[in-house]
């Protein structure tokens, strides 16, 4: 990345939760934009040898954490890390690399370019190591430290029963931060880290990729899509469904509602119940529905 110019960040302005961590690094390197104090780090980690449908995986993972304040946080490693930073870059999503080497050191193949797609999007490298300092034993258990300290949860999407996704794993807990894992076939190599997890009651499982925003607890800005809210078994109405659709993203009286649709008023009374029960509809002024669900 010597085509890059990194920066040193003082220790004030260190990104997401790395500032108040037990792993913060006495000295930290970026190259990019580093995300804004609103964010929330997500750790999203696994093996370098994924399943054959980890990448999808991995895209209907992030696409759940799309319209929410999540930064997408991984170690650029092929696999698991490289399909959740492309991830993100599909989904519009902001998302961190930590590396286990200096910026300056060089960064090779579909690594490299994945990299400077992190950064010209928008998306930071970070390191605390200096210049072209090369990676070598211990500095990838270092650069796990730097994942678990920036967020504030940590997703293992896939894993053996060893391997380094496990030790952040292992990092976040003693944190005590929130650990998260993604449950697979009880026969699958690449799934028997994550239950393990689960098994020992360590992390918390997330059963369909489409529930992570809510199961890690993040607002979306504009609430739940149809999808999302269908995969959480949260099934509304066909008549529910029907008036939502038309009214998603608008601010309606009751009267309106009554004038675009062929409700009889309990009907709609009930309609909108149904809908402020699945978080789609409030009302800030006791006048005006607030139709709040994600296009």
């Amino acid at each position: 990345m010597k085509d890059r110019k990194y920066t040193t960040v003082a220790t004030e302005n260190y990104p997401l939760l790395l500032g108040s961590s037990r792993y913060k690094p006495r000295q930290l390197f970026a190259v990019g934009t580093l995300p804004a104090s609103t964010c929330v780090g997500i750790a999203m980690v696994g093996t370098r040898r994924p399943g054959a449908s980890a990448q999808e995986l991995c895209r209907r993972l992030v696409r759940s954490l799309k319209g929410t304040q999540a930064v997408v946080v991984s170690g650029l490693a092929q696999g698991i890390d490289s399909y959740c930073h492309e991830a993100a870059l599909e989904e519009g999503l902001p998302t961190i690399a930590v590396l286990a080497q200096g910026l300056d050191a060089p960064i090779e193949g579909s690594r490299g370019l994945l990299a400077k797609r992190i950064v010209e999007a928008g998306g930071a490298l970070v390191s605390e190591y200096e210049g072209d300092f090369e990676s070598r034993k211990g500095t990838f258990v270092r650069r796990n430290r730097l994942i678990s300290g920036l967020c504030q949860a940590t997703v293992v999407v896939q894993s053996k029963a060893q391997g380094g996704a496990l030790i952040t794993a292992d990092l976040c807990l003693k944190e005590q931060k929130t650990l998260y894992a993604i449950p697979g076939d009880y026969d699958s190599e690449v799934a028997a880290g994550p239950n393990s997890l689960l098994d020992r009651g360590l992390a918390k499982p997330v059963f369909t990729p489409e529930s992570l925003s809510q199961v890690l607890g993040l607002p979306k800005q504009g609430g739940l899509s149809l999808e999302e809210l269908d995969a959480t078994g949260c099934h509304l109405s066909p008549e529910a469904t029907v008036l939502f659709k038309k009214v998603n993203g608008f601010r309606k009286t009751f009267t309106e509602l009554q004038s675009e649709f062929d409700f009889n008023t309990n009907a709609l009374l009930t309609i909108l119940t149904e809908l402020e029960i699945a978080g789609l509809v409030h009302t800030e002024d006791n006048y005006q529905f607030h139709f709040n669900g994600a296009a």
